[in-house]
């Protein structure tokens, strides 16, 4: 529905290539409650600057939910620059190991960012609680996201020997160009 919140119910839903299409939540007793995120190494999967990216992220969600609603909007702008840049450089990578450009994985960040840029329009209509939940859906969302696609990802980088830190391969014959549609994971069709 134009004009509607987002649905945050499940932002891993679309792992499995479903949409939000839960019903339209406006009531904060709505939603579970999702515990803090906090870097650990369990979140680690191999790839230094990945991981480096990862960490940020979950610091500035944590540093997001921290703060009181209408101390939230920068610091919530500052994700969505930080989102932007992190889906940016993954893409990067997918092109330079032969994804094609349309894969799932990049899709999938599409539709992560338009919900996003969805929530703050909604937090400057009057929706005060919006941030909270999109920075819990997002706490969520993150350790599924990098146990599948990134982590296929990764494991896709090595095989191919990418470098992240310098974007280069260092055999460029080991990747043909646009050959891959899916994410690497093993949780894509």
């Amino acid at each position: 529905q134009p004009g509607s919140a987002p649905d945050l119910h499940n932002l891993n839903c679309i792992e499995s290539s479903c949409i939000m299409e839960n019903a339209q939540a406006s009531r904060p007793d709505e939603f579970p409650v999702v515990p803090d995120l906090h870097w650990s190494p369990e979140l680690e999967l191999g790839d230094g600057r990945m991981d480096q990216t990862h960490e940020e992220m979950v610091e500035q969600v944590a540093r997001l939910r921290a703060l009181p609603h209408a101390e939230q909007l920068e610091c919530y702008r500052e994700l969505v620059r930080h989102t932007v840049e992190h889906f940016a450089q993954e893409e990067r990578w997918m092109i330079a190991t032969g994804f094609n450009a349309d894969n799932c994985h990049a899709s999938h960040h599409e539709t992560i960012l338009d919900t996003m840029r969805q929530v703050e329009t909604h937090f400057l209509q009057g929706d005060e609680e919006i941030i909270d939940r999109m920075a819990a859906a997002l706490a969520e969302w993150l350790p599924m996201h990098a146990s599948t696609m990134d982590a296929g990802l990764v494991q896709h980088m090595k095989n191919v020997k990418f470098d992240s830190r310098t974007e280069t391969l260092a055999d460029p014959s080991l990747v043909k160009p646009a050959t891959m549609s899916g994410c690497g994971s093993v949780s894509c069709s």
